[in-house]
This record gives C-alpha cells, structure tokens and sequence, in this order.
C-alpha cells in the first residue's frame, strides 16, 4: 500500500489536487479540473488512481463527482501524506 500512495503521489497532477484536498474538505471534480488546469477525463484519472491508492473516497453529486482525503488513512499513509506535502524550502 505504501508503495502505490508513493507511485499515485510522484506525479504532479496528483499530488497538487491533493494539496487542495488537504483543506479537508470535499471538493468537486470541477474544482479540481478548474484549479489544475486539467481536463473532465485527465482529472477524473488522476482521482481513480489516488482512490485506489487509498488516499482519497468519493461521492457522486448529481453529476459531479466529490473527493476527500480518506478520513480513516493508516497512520503510516497520513504520515507519507504529510511528508509529501510540506513544502519544499531548500532549492
């Protein structure tokens, strides 16, 4: 499981939605797509993965799809999480 939250959070689309998810709110796919810049189907992709990584669930609304990180993440994943989204300070 680690290794997949790993491989699903290397690629930058991902790991973007997932620094507008750590808000802890849920967000619409519409969202997610407006702010990244980023197609209906590439946006959906992208969250499929994240999901399957464990990191993220889902609601169907109407016909918007929302996502939030995962309530209950492992502590190990919510550890992996948060290393990966601080923020890099050095360059």
């Amino acid at each position: 499981m680690i290794l997949t939250a790993l491989s699903a959070l290397a690629e930058p689309t991902r790991l973007a939605a997932m620094r507008i998810l750590h808000d802890g709110d849920e967000h619409c796919v519409c969202d997610l797509m407006r702010r990244l810049e980023a197609t209906q189907s590439r946006m959906s992709r992208h969250m499929q993965v994240l999901k399957q990584a464990g990191l993220v669930v889902d609601r169907r609304d109407a016909q918007w799809v929302r996502y939030r990180i995962r309530p209950d993440l492992s502590p190990h994943l919510r550890a992996l999480l948060a290393a990966a989204l601080v923020e890099e300070v050095m360059a």
